[in-house]
């Protein structure tokens, strides 16, 4: 048996079906209204009129991935289009493909640089792809043009505060920091002149620099690698009227060139990028490709060495953030290999007990040229009976010739270098007068303090 097909739209115009789908469209009936479209279209009539009219229809239904098919289909026959490109950039957004999204928000920025709402959403975009520098660029400029508007104005600071880590503003307020680095500083001019080259890594506000400016320099370079801290710094410098002795690179220190960035090698290479962990900042190939490339052989080198020192230690508060056993009557003592390795804590805010006297741990000199991963047994004393958990490790920073700033845990309340407990994978049942056998170490990006067997 034969099926006749028969064409619904037999003997009407491509005009006639269209005026019938947008009064579908008018009175919400889109299921049909586009089966009409889809009709039109297939007669090659009024294109570019009505795929937005589908993908519309699309979006409302949900369907994403078809909405942003037609706007893709949409923009091969007018790649130029700006409402188009900005909501195949809102479709991308929405489906999570956000480095995809800011290609096509930008193709319409473009085309409409001074669009504030276009502009407010390739910010988010950036954000969410994970460019919260650019992201904080182009909010600026929205608030330029929308000065006042609280969502921006929320997302500039929101963005800025993730981008920045939050011990910028301790670290600048401790003083006896300050003091320690601005006297290292004072010596190494002293004994090189005031045209010594001076090279400051990770200058973050400019302060070490500008303390060589106050102590005579009067040829600095300063590099801050994340860009919005950089833009901040150089605000700084010219308030506080160093413009003319400073030149601040926007680079990483491993991006610079002698002869592009810096006329010469350095005389003096100042640099404040240690961790309260001491080596978390990529502390030791900063220093080594400093030396091997931006700085003279016989170059001051502040700091000159940094230890880390640390106690055994007893917390029941620690501890909890250290292990676990039995929960609500059920064994999960297995999670505990999941458990932190390091834990971040302020000494004199946190309840814990010593139970070995205090003991160097690992020491750098800065001033080598090559730095191997390395471990040796440090045998501790044990002073008091207990349940060791970890290692309570701070930092003694040798700045110059009689200059030190170390943070012990007992009385150092007021900087932005935490401590950091080193957990053990299990606490650890110690008597007075045993001998605690610990590994101490590095491995050129992180500390290795742990029990020995």
């Amino acid at each position: 048996m034969n099926i006749i097909q028969i064409d619904r739209h037999s003997g009407q115009t491509s005009s006639q079906i269209l005026a019938k789908a947008m009064d579908l469209h008018a009175s919400g009936d889109l299921h049909e209204a586009e089966k009409e479209y889809l009709a039109v279209i297939a007669r090659g009539y009024r294109v570019t009129e009505i795929l937005p009219l589908l993908a519309g229809i699309a979006t409302i239904n949900g369907d994403l991935q078809v909405a942003l098919d037609r706007w893709t289909t949409f923009l091969d026959l007018k790649p130029s289009h700006l409402f188009g490109l900005m909501e195949k950039g809102a479709l991308l957004h929405r489906l999570g493909r956000w480095q995809e999204a800011v290609v096509s928000l930008q193709a319409a920025e473009r085309i409409d640089p001074n669009n504030p709402d276009l502009l407010l959403n390739l910010g988010i975009a950036l954000i969410d792809a994970g460019r919260g520098h650019e992201a904080v660029t182009v909010l600026k400029r929205v608030a330029d043009i929308r000065p006042g508007n609280p969502l921006v104005a929320h997302q500039i600071r929101r963005i800025s505060s993730a981008i920045v880590p939050f011990w910028h503003i301790p670290m600048l307020n401790d003083q006896p920091r300050n003091d320690a680095f601005e006297e290292g500083i004072k010596q190494a001019i002293a004994a090189h002149g005031s045209t010594a080259r001076v090279l400051d890594i990770g200058a973050g506000s400019g302060l070490l620099s500008m303390m060589a400016a106050r102590a005579g320099a009067q040829n600095i370079v300063c590099c801050e690698s994340v860009g919005i801290i950089a833009e901040v710094a150089k605000k700084i410098i010219s308030a506080n009227g160093y413009a003319d002795q400073i030149k601040l690179v926007p680079k990483n220190s491993k991006d610079l060139m002698v002869g592009e960035n810096l006329d010469k090698r350095a005389d003096i290479l100042v640099s404040e990028i240690l961790s309260s962990d001491l080596l978390s900042e990529s502390v030791l190939s900063t220093f080594e490709d400093a030396i091997d490339r931006l700085v003279h052989e016989e170059a001051t080198i502040v700091p000159r060495a940094i230890t880390a020192l640390g106690c055994l230690i007893e917390s029941d508060v620690l501890a909890k953030y250290a292990f676990v056993d039995e929960v609500s009557g059920f064994d999960v003592a297995a999670f505990t290999e999941l458990a932190p390795t390091r834990l971040p804590v302020h000494g004199k805010l946190t309840s814990w007990r010593r139970l070995s006297d205090t003991h160097d741990l690992v020491h750098i000199d800065l001033r080598a040229r090559k730095h191997e991963a390395s471990y040796r047994q440090v045998d501790l004393p044990v002073t008091a009976d207990g349940i060791a958990m970890g290692i309570m490790q701070w930092i003694r920073v040798d700045v110059a010739e009689g200059v030190e700033f170390s943070n012990p845990p007992d009385h150092y309340s007021d900087g932005g270098w935490l401590q950091v407990v080193h957990t053990f994978s299990r606490p650890i049942s110690v008597k007075a007068g045993d001998q605690f056998a610990l590994i101490a170490g590095h491995d050129r990006t992180s500390l290795i303090l742990m029990p020995a067997g």
